[in-house]
């Protein structure tokens, strides 16, 4: 059918946040709320509370869950089999620091009656002294952890990590981790929105209030010999392979297929222009590519892109 022979784009879902800055805007040109700090804009999402929409075309108007439930095979072709679309994809601009914070590895979770939740970042634009928390400086017991948290220094045990534009890091369920101001980021995640904080800086909201903490589901979750996390190279195609999801990173100069038949995938302007099916698509935009889309080649002229993949069962 026609409909599935063009990428499918969707309307972006912006989220105020604390940390949040203005970057969406002056970097990727995105129409966000006049005077507010925007930390999170939600491109790909099927949750009760939150819908993708397809913005234009023959599908417009349509949720990201009809697309699942009603075109699974033309729009998705091998997907794993799943209640909801199994990822949830964001912009985020952290103009300050997030809370130093945890999400549920599977077993856990389903102790705590919660989401499982396993990410991915990729660093689109860092300032000059941007840096993550990831993981601890070296083993750490437990109860020495909840010690320095008591004492409001639990964030010296967490290994401090230098970034640049373009690394990217996968963040395991368990995985202790905060990411410092400056950023700009491409997350994919699963579709999962637990958080446990842990400690926030004792900053407060736009209400003065302390936000939410979770110490004792954080507790339960942190991996606590979680101590070696590992940064993917600046110049790698490769940036995460996992059952879950895989991101790569293309450099365009000639037409190059997106994905193969019966697969479709969703890809990132990184940089320049990208070319796809008769559209044109800017830094800052994302674009699915149905699985039964016909021209699956993308073109460029010294551009790049991430393509983010769901490895078929």
């Amino acid at each position: 059918m026609s409909e599935f022979n063009l990428p499918i784009t969707f309307e972006p879902l912006f989220m105020e946040r604390v940390w949040g800055g203005r970057k969406l805007e002056s970097i990727y040109r995105k129409r966000i709320p006049a005077g507010k700090c925007i930390g999170e804009s939600w491109e790909i999402v099927d949750r009760p509370e939150a819908q993708s929409i397809v913005r234009d075309g023959p599908l417009a108007g349509r949720s990201l869950h009809d697309l699942w439930v009603n075109f699974r095979a033309a729009i998705f072709g091998k997907a794993p089999d799943a209640p909801r679309f199994p990822l949830l994809i964001k912009l985020l601009d952290c103009r300050e620091k997030l809370s130093l914070q945890v999400h549920p590895p599977a077993a856990v979770a389903r102790m705590l009656g919660s989401e499982p939740k396993t990410e991915a970042w990729v660093i689109t634009d860092a300032a000059p002294d941007a840096e993550l928390w990831l993981g601890l400086r070296e083993p750490t017991e437990p109860q020495k952890f909840a010690d320095a948290l008591d004492s409001g220094q639990a964030a010296e045990l967490v290994r401090r990590v230098p970034v640049k534009t373009g690394d990217a890091f996968f963040i395991p369920g368990g995985r202790m981790h905060a990411i410092g101001g400056g950023n700009l980021i491409v997350e994919v995640q699963q579709n999962s929105d637990t958080t446990y904080r842990i400690f926030d800086w004792n900053r407060k909201d736009e209400k003065g209030q302390f936000r939410e903490l979770h110490i004792a589901e954080a507790m339960r979750c942190i991996d606590f010999e979680d101590c070696n996390p590992t940064v993917s190279a600046g110049n790698a195609e490769s940036l995460v392979a996992d059952r879950l999801f895989a991101i790569d990173r293309w450099k365009i100069d000639s037409a190059r297929e997106l994905s193969p038949p019966n697969e479709f995938a969703i890809a990132f302007c990184l940089r320049g222009e990208v070319e796809c099916a008769g559209s044109l698509f800017q830094p800052g935009e994302f674009f699915l590519l149905p699985a039964h889309a016909k021209n699956r080649t993308v073109k460029g002229a010294k551009s790049e892109l991430l393509r983010i993949t769901i490895p078929s069962s």
